[in-house]
């Protein structure tokens, strides 16, 4: 019996976003098809993790930049809070972060937070601060995320109070730890008092909330070993993409180069771009950011004429805020923004930058 071949068929919950014109336009790389966001009176409020009373807790210790929490900062608390009992209490020591609300707190899932000012490098305050709090709370686990200035912290606390510690931890199970071995592999340890977590060991999307009470903390007296003598920031272009808090990425409608790079160098920015100006020899290899380049977590992620395929939106997936130029208001970049500029990125570039003269020359005037 002969078979008709029948046409390939679309399924119509495909995601999708509707255009300025009114039509609907497929959104490839997406799980699920659209989502209207429900009336205010349908949200539901998250439950309290637990009213206490408690008889234990964690402490997790982070600092934050310019007043907000990097992603690794809020995974080390997302784990703190997934490996506490409903009779333990989730304690943090947040660094720079005295001007939050106790909302936001609670949205961390927090029961308790210190927030003192940020000293600087200052390990010494920092550590008579935390050596005083371990004793008085006694926690079952201090936990920092692995990188940069809570990695150090870490380290320095746990060798002063003469802790178990492991580093590089990948995962936190019920038997024990996971950590990355250095070379390759992975290997297993049992819980150690003081645990530097690695990049993606906890979802920091939590289905409940903390209590979220805050108390002010009054910096600690110490003789620092080491004069801090301040801070040299080096140029953006001799950043490696990975490390830059602000990144002005190009894609294929960025046709005037020696402007964007103006703009770029104006704005103190690493600069990016998307794998079609890769190709095309405008911009380096090594520039090139999404899944078959670099993922960067900038704080700042300035998009100029990107469309976003699926592969580039990968890439910045742990950027905290994300700007979008681009003539196109469907397209998949600008759904992704947290603001979009509908204009020509060309426009944009010189008009931008005559600001930033302006600017500049009001400063120095």
């Amino acid at each position: 019996m002969e078979m008709k071949q029948t046409a390939p068929r679309v399924d119509p919950r495909r995601p999708w976003i509707r255009s300025p014109g009114g039509l609907k336009r497929i959104v490839l790389g997406e799980d699920g098809g659209r989502r209207d966001a429900p009336p205010a009176s349908a949200a539901k409020l998250k439950p309290l993790r637990s009213a206490g009373p408690f008889d234990g807790r964690l402490l997790v210790v982070a600092h934050a930049e310019r007043g907000q929490l990097d992603e690794a900062a809020r995974e080390a608390i997302a784990a703190a809070v997934l490996l506490a009992g409903p009779r333990e209490e989730v304690l943090a020591v947040l660094f720079g972060m005295e001007g939050c609300a106790d909302a936001e707190l609670a949205e961390l899932a927090l029961d308790r937070a210190l927030t003192p000012v940020d000293p600087g490098f200052a390990p010494e305050a920092k550590l008579a601060l935390l050596r005083r709090l371990w004793r008085r709370e006694q926690p079952r686990h201090v936990l920092f995320a692995d990188r940069g200035e809570d990695a150090d912290l870490g380290r320095r606390f746990a060798c002063r109070e003469r802790l178990s510690v492991l580093t590089d931890v990948v995962e936190i199970a019920a038997d024990g730890v996971r950590r990355r071995r250095p070379g390759a592999g992975f290997s297993v340890h049992p819980r150690a008092q003081a645990l530097l977590l690695a990049r993606g060991v906890a979802d920091v999307r939590l289905p409940f909330v903390g209590r979220g009470l805050r108390q002010a903390c009054a910096p600690e007296a110490a003789e620092e070993r080491v004069r801090d003598l301040g801070g040299v920031a080096s140029p953006a272009s001799q950043l490696a993409l990975e490390e830059a808090d602000l990144i002005l990425a190009a894609g294929n409608g960025v046709s005037d180069v020696p402007a964007f790079l103006r703009l770029a160098e104006s704005m103190g920015a690493a600069v990016g771009a998307s794998r079609v100006a890769v190709d095309d020899g405008r911009f380096r290899r090594d520039q090139q950011v999404g899944a078959t380049g670099r993922s960067v977590q900038a704080s700042a992620y300035l998009a100029l004429g990107i469309s976003g395929a699926v592969q580039h939106l990968q890439g910045i997936k742990a950027c905290r805020h994300v700007i979008a130029v681009n003539l196109d208001a469907a397209a998949p970049m600008v759904k992704r923004a947290d603001l979009s500029v509908i204009d020509d990125c060309q426009s944009f570039i010189h008009a931008l930058q005559a600001l930033l003269e302006l600017e500049s020359k009001e400063i120095g005037s």
